[in-house]
């Protein structure tokens, strides 16, 4: 009697701890920003030319056409929303193409060896384009994958994914460019890092720095919403890269996040490639306004 009294003692401490973490409500992990519901897309599926569907952008923000590029073949696609239907120009052979941004009436496609192409956007209505201009070398040797032009500076923006000094450092770099459109010059004018530990500090851990997919400015807040395909977040940064928010997103919603956006709605537009099972696709996320 005294042994099972004992045993008895010791099980109901355990019994209470399992009783009590089990009546707990499961927290959510994924998170989304305010105004947007990161679990409620509209999904606009890609053809089969888009399946590695790998940087998307707006003409002055008009979210009725989407242009996009892939990320195996030199072309700039063109769609309306909702429309598998597309019409593309071919810029450049083939090879590894990671995002495009639109300034004005100029397009600029990076490519992840650094090198960006520069033409205009009237270009699209041709089968090759005539007057491309390629810039190698004008940012430092890395693999990139993000870039993001402002309509109101003409600057443009571009942050590494991986280079040797960033892993050592543990610290995203990122460039800032100028763009003069009376001679089609890029000009670099600055630069910035986003650092891990920052982003450490919400509780996420990260092996060695963000490893940015995409960038994007929200027109509304003038914030910095920041992919990481590899880690699966969404990182929000103030105006001057200081880190304000991390969301963590589901990988059932954004099978490869590789590309960002948004219309002059401030709707959200996030690209995903895809796979051997799943379609690219490009999700949409209306903004709502927080009371």
């Amino acid at each position: 009697m005294k042994i099972f009294y004992k045993r008895w003692i010791w099980t109901l401490p355990l019994l209470a701890l399992f009783v009590f973490y089990a009546c707990k409500p499961v927290q959510n992990k994924h998170t989304s920003p305010k105004g947007y519901d990161l679990t409620a897309p509209e999904k606009f599926n890609m053809p089969e030319s888009l399946l590695e569907i790998s940087g998307i952008a707006f003409h002055n923000g008009d979210g009725r056409t989407v242009y996009s590029i892939q990320d195996e073949d030199g072309r700039l696609f063109k769609q309306s929303w909702g429309v598998k239907k597309q019409s593309n120009v071919r810029f450049a052979e083939k090879g590894d193409y990671e995002d495009l941004a639109i300034l004005k009436e100029t397009v600029f496609v990076l490519k992840s060896s650094g090198t960006i192409y520069v033409f205009p956007l009237g270009e699209i209505y041709k089968k090759k384009a005539e007057n491309v201009k390629v810039w190698k070398h004008i940012l430092p040797d890395g693999e990139y994958e993000s870039l993001y032009a402002d309509q109101n500076t003409n600057k443009l923006y571009a942050i590494c994914k991986n280079s040797d000094q960033d892993h050592k450092t543990r610290k995203s770099s990122g460039y800032v460019f100028n763009y003069y459109p009376e001679n089609g010059n890029l000009a670099v004018s600055g630069d910035f890092k986003i650092d891990s530990k920052e982003i450490e500090a919400f509780g996420t851990p990260i092996k060695s720095g963000l490893k940015t997919s995409a960038l994007a400015k929200n027109p509304r807040t003038n914030e910095w919403y920041i992919l990481s395909s590899v880690y699966k977040l969404l990182v929000i940064a103030t105006p001057d890269w200081k880190i304000k928010e991390v969301h963590k997103i589901s990988s059932s919603t954004f099978n490869q996040p590789e590309g960002i956006a948004f219309d002059q709605q401030s709707n959200l537009y996030i690209s995903n490639e895809g796979d051997e099972i799943t379609p690219g696709n490009i999700l949409k996320f209306r903004y709502k306004a927080v009371k």
